[in-house]
């Protein structure tokens, strides 16, 4: 449904974009959020924007690194990321919201995408 890219290895300070695409169908009226899963942990919560792209929030040690935004005319979505350490290393999934917000509770979520690795190296 949802189709997650810009992963990659990156030495620790570096920066990556990730984007996320819907394949299908438009999200433009639907908020985003963006996931993680590290190796042998749960996944976790990074970032969500609302629909219009006028609220965001973000995981509260990820602050000041990470940002998200959208493009609705592109229907896309972004996380741009910072200052990455090796603990970042993670698979990301981006995932559509049953509804316009941006939450930060995984349930609120359904459509998702197979996610796009991110390696970062000490």
């Amino acid at each position: 449904q949802l189709q997650a890219s810009g992963g990659g290895l990156v030495q620790a300070g570096g920066s990556l974009r990730l984007s996320c695409a819907a394949a299908k169908r438009t999200f433009s009226n639907n908020g985003v959020a963006w996931f993680r899963q590290a190796p042998g942990k749960e996944r976790e919560f990074v970032a969500s924007i609302n629909w219009r792209g006028g609220a965001t929030a973000y995981a509260d040690s990820l602050k000041g690194r990470f940002t998200i935004s959208r493009d609705n005319a592109k229907n896309l979505v972004y996380l741009q990321m910072n200052d990455l350490e090796p603990e970042d290393t993670a698979v990301y999934y981006c995932s559509s919201a049953r509804g316009p917000w941006a939450s930060q509770t995984e349930g609120d979520y359904h459509y998702w995408g197979q996610g796009t690795l991110v390696t970062v190296s000490s």
